[in-house]
């Protein structure tokens, strides 16, 4: 698509670049995600929702505006984002479109963690150029073609949350490995052009071991490979995230998107990982804020002008909504800022908090914004209740729940490792 317009760039930032301290690329690029959101995301967002279809169209204009690539590196033709200037452009998103930016997540992660992650690690030289060569690959079908990766994680057991082996196999064979299992909420199911699977090589009898993760990259028209079940949820409906089936699927040795044995080495040195979930949410409490201020002032667009302000009470819950989207704001801002291999036990545990806060505090912001601003604010024409249906579901996914952020968080506070009671 055509450049944006720069009148376009009505909304404030969520986190303004000279208050946060955000670098040029940081400040560039969340403006371009807010003017693109505005503009391309917001008018398409009911009818997504509404039709729980894939927003596909939204992923074509991402291709034209640099954003399938935000995190491919500058020396394969992307921009080269890390870790925190993706979050801050992701949050963007979510403010206009939660199930574009939750499905563009899945996208980018093939591309962050196959780089910026990757490269953090440790492997053999030899290995790490082989790995370059490989993602080079993956990277020119974005970067030049706009091909869509995804990232399938959940297969309804404790492997999601890092408890077991995943259940989704591969098997070595000359050229390449032979999958076979099953993946349940596949994010853009039907709609990718790659699916980032993660997967757990089996030789022979040997038990199937976490160690032995393998993040392998399956075209969506590989021989063996279906989508099946309907998709009809309660929010995050666009994200179209049916059951994928593999059935004795062959990937060369190239579809490699990490070395073996580099993604077990990630989820227990790079923790911060799991927390690309939460940008989407945190654009969703910034969404709820501003449509109650904007709905009590008057000046939400398609309704007349009419305020209501004046309201002791609605002041009141307004200055209480802006108390708990500043806080929620301060923590994960925190906590991205800190990703980076081998954080601190005080980090993870931040990390822990801010995954739990954000993933609770966009719903209840959104609640309290339908209670503010009353009965009309519930209909479907409007953009409140569909914010609230879609930050419902951030406590809900894995591999940090809520539930899972408490249990580590009390469990780690209490017990230093090693510790055990007598």
């Amino acid at each position: 698509m055509d450049s944006l317009p720069s009148e376009l760039a009505q909304d404030e930032p969520i986190f303004a670049p000279e208050a946060f301290n955000l670098t040029p690329q940081q400040a560039e690029l969340t403006a371009r995600a807010r003017r693109f959101g505005k503009a391309v995301l917001a008018p398409r967002a009911a009818e997504y929702d509404r039709e729980a279809r894939f927003p596909i169209e939204n992923f074509r204009d991402m291709h034209g505006e640099g954003l399938l690539r935000i995190c491919v590196p500058e020396e394969d033709g992307g921009e080269g984002a890390d870790f925190t200037t993706y979050c801050l452009t992701a949050a963007e998103l979510g403010r206009y479109c939660g199930a574009t930016a939750l499905s563009w997540n899945m996208h980018v992660c093939s591309t962050l963690w196959s780089g910026l992650l990757s490269e953090d690690l440790e492997m053999p030289e030899g290995e790490r150029a082989a790995h370059r060569a490989r993602r080079a690959k993956h990277y020119a079908r974005i970067v030049r073609d706009g091909k869509i990766y995804s990232q399938p994680f959940s297969e309804g057991g404790a492997a999601a949350a890092g408890a077991v082996a995943f259940g989704t196999e591969a098997r070595p064979v000359e050229g390449g490995y032979i999958i076979n299992g099953k993946k349940i909420f596949a994010s853009l199911s039907g709609s990718a052009d790659y699916y980032g699977i993660l997967c757990t090589e089996r030789v022979g009898d040997e038990a199937a071991s976490r160690r032995n993760t393998l993040y392998l990259a399956v075209p969506a028209d590989a021989q063996g490979v279906s989508v099946v079940g309907d998709w009809d949820p309660l929010g995050m409906r666009g994200t179209v995230s049916r059951t994928l089936l593999l059935k004795d699927v062959f990937v060369p040795e190239d579809a490699m998107l990490m070395p073996r044995g580099v993604y077990f080495q990630a989820a227990g040195r790079w923790p911060h990982m799991f927390m690309t979930l939460t940008p989407t949410y945190m654009g969703l409490a910034q969404a709820a804020y501003d449509f109650t201020v904007s709905y009590l002032r008057g000046e939400l667009p398609g309704m007349p002008p009419v305020k209501r302000r004046m309201f002791p009470t609605k002041q009141i819950a307004v200055a209480e909504m802006r108390v708990m989207l500043e806080q929620t704001k301060a923590l994960w801002f925190q906590a991205i800022r800190e990703a980076r291999p081998d954080p601190t036990r005080e980090q993870v545990q931040r990390a822990y908090a801010a995954q739990y806060t954000v993933m609770e505090n966009a719903n209840a912001l959104a609640a309290k914004a339908i209670r503010t601003c009353g009965g009309q604010a519930m209909l479907k024409s409007l953009p409140l209740e569909r914010i609230y249906r879609d930050s419902r579901c951030g406590s809900l996914m894995l591999p940090w729940t809520a539930e899972i952020c408490l249990d580590r968080l009390g469990r780690d506070t209490l017990y230093k490792p090693g510790e055990k009671d007598d």
